[in-house]
């Protein structure tokens, strides 16, 4: 059975920044794609980043280019979002995605959430 956890959710203030991880288990972890998507309350889910088996390609949607960086440890079967510079509008809850092909909103693999607030 495949599971994703995330951790590293918080409360904290605008400037600050936030770790959030992602244990996998159930699955050949270094054979999948990883990303992170987010939800805001009211709003859809959107992308945030994603990146390929070895880490080597990653992709980040606009808002948080330069500001966040994902990345993974398969020898650990974890992933990781590195977020500097929060803003009130990087709050939502963030959720781990994994997928054997690509990351998508139809992905096959998602983790319950963690919640990020960031206070203004």
């Amino acid at each position: 059975q495949v599971q994703l956890v995330e951790f590293g959710g918080g409360l904290v203030q605008a400037g600050g920044s936030l770790r959030l991880s992602c244990a996998a288990s159930g699955l050949t972890f270094s054979s999948y794609a990883m990303g992170w998507f987010r939800q805001a309350p009211g709003k859809e889910r959107e992308f945030v980043a994603r990146l390929n088996w070895s880490g080597g390609s990653t992709y980040y949607t606009d808002s948080v280019k330069g500001r966040f960086t994902i990345s993974r440890d398969n020898a650990k079967n974890t992933m990781y979002l590195q977020m500097n510079s929060l803003k009130p509008a990087d709050t939502a809850v963030y959720y781990c995605v994994a997928d054997p092909i690509r990351i998508t909103t139809l992905s096959r693999y998602w983790g319950q959430g963690t919640q990020v607030t960031v206070s203004s």
